[in-house]
């Protein structure tokens, strides 16, 4: 006579923790400290690139200049003569900072140096019609 096969438990015993899978998940790298916590739910609404101009030695710079310019918007006021003096300190400050800002500082003089190519282009089309 056969015996019959063992029966193989379909789920693995649960462990009884007294901790509830909801809490495990909500926080599974631990409790942050209440600082952490306010400045994460400050940033969550804030762009990438914002984050990253306050993540360098500008931020204070930055956040300066991005008053000024929603002053600006709200005031209906003209931004690059409102906010000229605050632009040229950023960029001074970014290119004092040039090690962390250097990504963007090469991206706005990629685009400076396309400009001026388009521009030159211009230039010649508009000398060629006048012929």
């Amino acid at each position: 006579m056969s015996t019959p096969p063992k029966e193989v438990p379909k789920e693995a015993p649960k462990e009884q923790s007294g901790a509830k899978a909801q809490d495990l998940l909500a926080d599974p790298a631990g409790s942050e400290p209440p600082q952490a916590e306010e400045e994460e739910e400050e940033e969550e609404g804030e762009c990438g690139f914002c984050l990253f101009m306050k993540g360098g030695g500008c931020r204070d710079a930055f956040i300066g200049w991005e008053k000024c310019v929603q002053e600006a918007e709200t005031n209906d006021d003209d931004l690059l003569e409102k906010c000229a003096h605050v632009t040229a300190a950023l960029k001074q400050c970014m290119d004092a900072h040039s090690d962390y800002y250097e990504p963007l500082l090469r991206a706005e003089k990629l685009a400076e140096e396309q400009a001026i190519v388009e521009l030159e282009k211009e230039n010649v089309n508009s000398q060629q019609d006048q012929k």
